[in-house]
C-alpha cells in the first residue's frame, strides 16, 4: 500500500516528520483501537517491570505537598462554570474565534457564525454547561500552543472525511470531560495507574493537563479516521481514544506529558 502524501510543513524539522509518521502509523490499521494490537504488546512488554495492580498501589499512593497543591489548582479550575456576565470569559471566547478565524470578523457574541466552529447553536455559552470554563480554556490553549494542528482539526483537512463529521467545537468540550473522568479529578486521590501517573506529571508541569488536552483531541481525530467513524460513532471512538491515553499513562518511562508516544501526532 503506498503511504500517502505528507503535509509541507516548513518549520518543522525531517525528524519531527519522521516521529509523526511513526506515531500516525500507530493508529492506521483497519479497526484502530478495537482488538488487541501486535504494537500494544511490543510496547508494554519494552519494560518487564510494568507496574501491576493498579487498585492496590492506588490505596497506598499518599499525595505530597506539590502533587495535591497541583491537583486543587486543577480542581479549582474545573469548578468554574462559564460565565457570560464575566468580561475575562468573553474575552477568552472572542479570542478563539480569532485564533480560529483570524481573517473572518466576528459579528457578535451571538451568531449564526459560531456554528462555523462547530457548536449547536449561534450561543457558544450554552454548550459550556456541560463541562465550564475549562473547556475554553483547553480549546484557547490548543488554538495557542499547537495552531497547525489545531487548524487541521479545525478545517478537517486530513485523511478522508466522513459525510458526517464530529462538529469541532462540541468535541472538543467532550474531550475535556472525558479527561476529568479519566484521570478521576472528581475524586478525593486518583486510585487508578493512569491517574496517579498524570498527577506525578502535574506536580512537575502546570500545563501537563492543557498538553494532554491537545495530545487526546489530535489522538481522538486520528482515531475517527483510522475507524473510518461517522457522526452516530463518536462516542466509540472517543471511548477508544480514552483507553490508548489510559495504556500510555501507564507505561514505566513516562516522565512528562510530552513523552506519551500520541504526543508525536501534534504540530506545533
Amino acid at each position: 500500500m503506498e503511504e500517502a502524501a505528507q503535509p509541507i510543513i516548513t518549520t518543522t524539522t525531517k525528524n519531527q516528520i519522521r516521529r509523526r509518521q511513526q506515531a500516525e502509523a500507530l493508529w492506521i490499521l483497519g479497526d484502530a483501537m478495537v482488538g488487541a494490537r501486535s504494537w500494544f504488546g511490543g510496547l508494554f512488554s519494552r519494560n518487564s517491570n510494568r507496574r501491576q495492580g493498579v487498585s492496590e498501589r492506588g490505596n497506598h499512593f499518599t499525595l505530597t505537598p506539590g502533587q495535591e497543591s497541583r491537583l486543587q489548582k486543577l480542581k479549582e479550575r474545573l469548578n468554574v462554570p462559564f460565565d457570560e456576565t464575566r468580561p475575562d470569559h468573553l474575552e477568552a471566547l472572542i479570542a478563539l474565534w480569532h485564533a480560529s478565524f483570524p481573517e473572518t470578523e466576528l459579528t457578535g457574541l451571538v451568531s449564526e457564525q459560531w456554528k462555523d466552529m462547530g457548536w449547536q447553536g449561534p450561543n457558544p455559552s450554552t454548550d459550556f454547561r456541560g463541562c465550564g470554563f475549562v473547556s475554553l480554556e483547553n480549546l484557547l490553549f490548543f488554538a495557542r500552543t499547537y495552531p497547525v494542528s489545531f487548524q487541521k482539526l479545525l478545517f478537517k483537512q486530513e485523511g478522508m472525511r466522513a459525510t458526517w463529521e464530529y462538529p469541532f467545537a462540541v468535541a472538543g468540550v467532550n474531550v475535556s470531560f472525558m479527561l476529568t473522568q479519566m484521570l478521576e479529578l472528581n475524586s478525593a486521590k486518583p486510585k487508578s495507574l493512569p491517574a496517579i501517573n498524570f498527577l506525578k506529571i502535574l506536580s512537575e508541569d502546570e500545563e501537563a493537563f492543557d498538553v494532554l488536552y491537545c495530545i487526546a483531541f489530535q489522538l481522538m481525530d486520528a482515531q475517527w479516521l483510522a475507524m473510518g467513524a461517522s457522526y452516530m460513532q463518536f462516542k466509540e471512538v472517543l471511548d477508544a481514544t480514552r483507553i490508548q491515553l489510559e495504556r500510555e499513562l501507564s507505561l514505566d518511562d513516562i516522565h512528562r506529558i510530552q513523552d506519551l508516544p500520541a504526543y508525536n501526532l501534534l504540530y506545533k
